[in-house]
């Protein structure tokens, strides 16, 4: 997975490339100003850590003064952070600075419109791996910030048997076999089903997580009374915000979507310059 810093380093070279001839043609290299990062809408406010990196990388020096923190609530209007420091500084770095907190804030916030709809429900939401390639660590983060959980990280970090493998393996039960005699007692292991007759396989075979596939309310309710507690249950495919409660009441465990991720837009936050030397 790739590290922040070297994130960062791919987004700048990406903007700025052999340099910025706008700003390095108009902006005299000793002039300095105050750079202030204003949210346009209500957000959840999340990447204040990356932004600040993506300064500091051009310019150690700079001053970053943040006025709240990730996972805070923030008006329209209001002034997220100040960054101080050499102009050309400023301007070299806002747009990727700005991308990242536009991004991240916009899972942050889809995020918590989703945990507000199920607010006191018994329920535990998580994401997928349904993410942007090479930034699914930060969007992963995001949704944190945002209130709801990380479902596995990648393939290396948990079991999760689908229907592709069942087909290669001849069924639930040779391939839950299967992988117990290769896994550690320590590693869980998770079975995607679609129907009630899977349900029952999975669950005689000993599957710790049955994942409940685009299955219909009814199905999910039978579902969850045959296992009876003897595994935990997780529901996904195709949920939406307007689908939560009815989902959440059903009893189960998880609700995984990836529409925390894949769907959410990014807000609209901006810098305005104000000026120490000019």
């Amino acid at each position: 997975m790739h590290s922040i810093q070297h994130l960062i380093e791919i987004a700048l070279e990406e903007d700025i490339g052999p340099g910025d001839i706008t700003t390095e043609n108009l902006i005299d290299k000793n002039l300095k100003g105050i750079g202030e990062v204003v949210t346009k809408e209500p957000l959840v406010i999340a990447g204040l850590d990356i932004a600040r990196q993506v300064f500091e990388q051009l310019d150690p020096d700079i001053s970053f003064r943040p006025n709240f923190k990730d996972g805070d609530f923030i008006e329209k209007g209001k002034i997220v952070l100040e960054v101080e420091g050499k102009l050309r500084v400023l301007l070299m770095g806002e747009r990727t600075a700005l991308n990242f907190l536009q991004h991240l804030s916009g899972i942050a916030t889809h995020v918590r419109s989703y945990m507000d709809s199920i607010a006191n429900k018994n329920v535990r939401l998580v994401d997928t791996r349904k993410t942007t390639p090479g930034l699914r660590g930060l969007e992963k983060y995001a949704v944190r910030v945002g209130g709801a959980h990380n479902h596995r990280m990648g393939l290396y970090d948990g079991v999760l048997i689908k229907d592709n493998h069942i087909a290669v393996c001849g069924g639930i039960k040779k391939a839950i076999e299967s992988i117990k005699d290769k896994l550690s007692h320590l590693v869980k292991i998770e079975v995607e089903v679609s129907d009630l007759d899977s349900v029952k396989q999975a669950l005689e075979a000993g599957a710790d997580v049955i994942m409940l596939d685009n299955m219909d309310i009814d199905q999910i309710k039978k579902a969850i009374e045959f296992i009876n507690g003897k595994s935990v249950v997780e529901i996904s495919g195709g949920v939406t915000i307007d689908s939560l409660n009815q989902l959440a009441d059903t009893g189960v465990d998880i609700i995984s979507a990836g529409a925390l991720t894949h769907s959410a837009r990014s807000v609209d936050i901006s810098m305005r310059i104000r000026s120490r030397d000019f």
